[in-house]
């Protein structure tokens, strides 16, 4: 890599007019819309390529970088400050309410290269999952079907079905007994 080519920039010219509309949007009316109106930021979003059921509840102090990284299936929550970090895709089940503060981050940069490129690495929260607040998801981590990861947990590897996680690095702490989702997981 010649030295002029540590400045270019990872993202396309359309990924940077989209990210500059996009922030200009989230900043104005999809901030300052009344709390109730689910519908009209689920819209916002998936005007500018999100994946978002309309039963979902987006709170409007979220915050999402690259929407269109974005999908979250029916009946699912990013409560108020979530920071939905979608330089890769994050993927959300049904049944999925990542609470206040919470951060999930779809990006990070590859440290063994001295340019430090820019990694897009997903996220898939499966269905029935908690997050609980402040907790943090790194990238290129799946959570489990009706995982638990507790309040200001970090989650940098992925987590198992059916299990409640807590601390930094988050560890099992106890299974998750839910008879319908066991019959169902076949566990």
């Amino acid at each position: 890599m010649q030295p002029e080519d540590r400045h270019l920039s990872p993202y396309s010219s359309k990924e940077k007019i989209g990210r500059l509309l996009w922030a200009v949007t989230q900043a104005t009316v999809f901030r300052f819309s009344f709390h109730t109106c689910n519908r009209w930021r689920t819209f916002l979003l998936n005007l500018f390529g999100a994946d978002v059921e309309s039963s979902c509840i987006i709170r409007r102090t979220v915050r999402v970088e690259c929407p269109w990284n974005l999908s979250m299936g029916r009946n699912s929550c990013l409560g108020d400050c979530v920071i939905a970090y979608c330089l890769g895709t994050i993927t959300i089940g049904e049944r999925v309410s990542i609470s206040q503060h919470a951060h999930l981050c779809a990006g990070t940069h590859d440290y063994t290269k001295p340019e430090l490129p820019l990694l897009r690495l997903p996220i898939v929260i499966q269905d029935d999952v908690w997050i609980a607040a402040d907790a943090f998801v790194g990238p290129n981590v799946t959570i489990g079907r009706g995982a638990i990861l507790g309040a200001r947990a970090v989650a940098m590897k992925s987590l198992e079905a059916l299990t409640i996680y807590a601390g930094n690095p988050a560890k099992p702490v106890k299974s998750r007994e839910m008879p319908s989702l066991n019959e169902t997981t076949g566990s």
